[in-house]
Order: structure tokens, then sequence, then C-alpha cells
């Protein structure tokens, strides 16, 4: 699984970072969506799987 974050379509709602902190975080400037994993270990797949399925924007994804 790799994730991927679109800071373009973003819109800070912070839903990522709460269900997937180990992986998502938002940068304190705009509060958009910072990537902090691109490798996330296996058990953090179903948590990174809702985190793109629950962003408002749409700006989340995985291969």
């Amino acid at each position: 699984m790799e994730p991927h974050a679109d800071r373009t379509r973003c819109i800070g709602a912070g839903m990522c970072a709460l269900i997937a902190p180990e992986v998502f975080d938002q940068d304190e400037d705009e509060g958009l969506v910072v990537l902090l994993d691109a490798d996330p270990p296996r058990e953090a797949h179903p948590a990174v799987r809702l985190a793109v399925g629950t962003c408002p924007a749409g700006a989340l994804a995985v291969t």
C-alpha cells in the first residue's frame, strides 16, 4: 500500500490525522495534509483506507 495526499485538494478537515495519525498529519501554517509515512505497516492499512474514504475533499488515495 502506498498512500498519496494531494495538498491542492485538501480543505484541512483533519479527518485523516484523527483516523490515521501515524500516517497523516496537518501542517501548522495552513492545516493541510502532510504524509508522514509513504509505506505504512500492514496494521495501519485499515485506518489508511478509512481515512481515504472519509476525506471530504477526496484529497487522499492509495495505490
